[in-house]
């Protein structure tokens, strides 16, 4: 495995923009292509105001530190330009677009990243959507709905891998996708996480959760535990067990600067 970091995040720190407190108070993370890392925590730790940093959502801001992906500054990056360089985020609360077909939104979306201004051919674009879908498990009439308008939880984050799938990004950063979900829609969730990785094993993944359970289909690397804005403890697999039995109040006890 490449040991260059896909991601390098180091002392990152960050707040809502026009907002005097930080958020984030130092953040280090790196993560390696290939590999799938999870962040835990209790709510207000900071942990999807990271993912929106690297998203490059308007409405935070970092402050100190830096972001890298693929040796590239991330934070000099407009959102779409992350995006293209091949940055997914899952966010949490997809947005509904009414009057936008799911079809018509990945078209697009596959449109903007092509270079030099080629035209996606539209025959080659329905092939791969439908390859994608039945790779997923997706009935091909799924396509044709509008962009979350109307979707329960778990169709919200079917549509979530079905852009991960057609898009196929280098990061894919998962925010709390598993929140809301019974576990029927969960399942379908992490089996499509899990035909993803298996289909392009170098992408890396960064999920972002308050439970142990996504993590019981969806192995991890690496989990982290973030507390008051900073990741405060790193392992494997058993982090997340450990936290499962005695939850985050020994971290939320503990004095971090």
């Amino acid at each position: 495995m490449n040991d260059r970091p896909i991601l390098s995040v180091t002392g990152l720190g960050a707040r809502v923009a026009e907002e005097d407190s930080d958020i984030l108070k130092g953040v280090d993370l790196a993560i390696r292509p290939g590999e799938i890392h999870a962040i835990m925590g209790p709510n207000g730790s900071g942990k999807s105001t990271l993912a929106k940093v690297i998203a490059g959502h308007p409405g935070y801001e970092a402050t100190t530190g830096s972001v890298v992906f693929q040796g590239e500054n991330l934070l000099e990056m407009e959102p779409d330009e992350r995006a293209q360089a091949g940055v997914f985020i899952a966010f949490q609360y997809p947005v509904a677009i009414p009057g936008v077909s799911i079809a018509n939104f990945l078209r697009t979306a596959l449109q903007a990243r092509l270079e030099n201004g080629d035209e996606l051919d539209l025959f080659d674009f329905q092939e791969l959507l439908m390859e994608r879908m039945e790779l997923l498990h997706m009935e091909p009439s799924f396509a044709q709905r509008a962009v979350n308008d109307g979707f329960s939880g778990g169709e919200k984050k079917r549509n979530e891998i079905l852009q991960m799938a057609v898009l196929k990004p280098s990061l894919a950063v998962m925010d709390e996708t598993d929140s809301g979900l019974d576990i029927d829609a969960l399942k379908v969730v992490a089996h499509g996480v899990n035909t993803l990785k298996a289909e392009n094993p170098a992408m890396s993944v960064l999920l972002i959760t308050h439970y142990q359970r996504m993590l019981n289909y969806i192995t991890p690397d690496v989990v982290h535990v973030m507390v008051k804005g900073r990741i405060v403890e790193s392992g494997g697999p058993e982090v997340a067990t450990g936290l499962e039995e005695r939850g985050y109040e020994e971290y939320r006890r503990a004095r971090v600067v």
